[in-house]
């Protein structure tokens, strides 16, 4: 197999390429659900009816000219490295990032190998006992980051690619306000875009996986809650009034010793949650919330926010 000349006519690295036939082995892939299938599919994974179109525009039918043999390639073995790692709960890229802008094909390639291990993770849910409304519920996080990059014109799409294996992969699960990752000894915590984030929200959340967590993976440990975010920077405090919700949510935590992320840029990863665009200068940015004039007005100051890592006992 060529995967320098592979590499060349998707227009990225030869060593992605590589990396993807090394991790995908000989392993099975997993077949897409029938085109008749996949708009009531879509819709159940909040998939937004723009995106929903160009997914099913793109479809990769028998004979479509939009599938060249090396999308196909990738589109096969992107699915089978993500295969290859069921159950597992560490950070994983499907693959290199494709050019978007070259139609749909390219766009959704990994929204493609994620509609494919949907019924595969849903089996794994069912072998640990999972109720399969936690599986939709956990899954329809692709709509959600689907909305997000199309807000975003595109910019988000990088970071979501590799995050969304970690549902595909029985990783990480829904439970209320929270998504809870497996770990090693700790629960990680995220914070989805779905609404306040009220103490009692985020209690009840955490109620939910102290019991959700031991019933379906009775060979793991936990300890600890644990989270790493820029919402837990206490710089945010000094802009931000004691009974906000995001104050009240770090309170839960002790922080860690900060050290700066290795190839994490926190200023970046504020502006992306909190204005949803990376590109737009700091005096254009709305200042409408608390925490809207927090960022610009520390950022204008030149000041950087942090990612902090925190945890709380189970």
């Amino acid at each position: 197999m060529d995967f320098a000349a592979i590499a060349a006519r998707l227009g990225v690295p030869v060593e992605d390429v590589e990396r993807v036939h090394r991790l995908a082995g000989d392993g099975p892939s997993a077949p897409l659900p029938a085109r008749a299938d996949a708009p009531a599919i879509l819709d159940r994974l909040a998939v937004p009816p723009d995106d929903a179109a160009e997914i099913m525009a793109g479809w990769p039918d028998a004979g479509s000219p939009l599938w060249t043999p090396e999308l196909r390639w990738l589109l096969d073995r992107s699915t089978a490295l993500v295969r290859a790692d069921l159950g597992g709960h560490g950070w994983l890229s499907p693959g290199p990032v494709l050019p978007r802008d070259r139609g749909p094909a390219w766009r959704h390639l990994y929204v493609y190998a994620y509609l494919a291990l949907v019924d595969v993770v849903r089996g794994y849910h069912r072998d640990h006992g999972i109720a399969d409304a936690v599986s939709w519920t956990t899954l329809a996080d692709l709509g959600r980051n689907l909305a997000v990059d199309r807000r975003m014109r595109g910019e988000g799409w990088p970071v979501m690619q590799s995050w969304l294996t970690l549902h595909v992969r029985g990783g990480l699960y829904e439970l209320g306000r929270l998504q809870h990752h497996r770990g090693d000894g700790a629960i990680g915590l995220h914070i989805p875009d779905s609404g306040p984030l009220t103490p009692e929200a985020v209690a009840a959340s955490l109620d939910e996986a102290r019991a959700f967590l031991p019933r379906h993976f009775p060979d793991e440990r936990y300890t600890a809650f644990a989270c790493g975010s820029w919402l837990l920077d206490p710089q945010l405090r000094e802009y931000l009034p004691e009974s906000s919700n995001i104050v009240r949510f770090q309170r839960r935590f002790e922080l860690e010793p900060y050290e700066e992320p290795e190839g994490l840029d926190a200023d970046v990863e504020v502006l992306r949650f909190v204005f949803r665009t990376l590109t737009t200068p700091l005096d254009q940015l709305p200042r409408r919330t608390a925490l809207q004039r927090a960022v610009v007005d520390h950022l204008t100051a030149g000041r950087h926010w942090q990612w902090r890592q925190g945890r709380f006992p189970l």
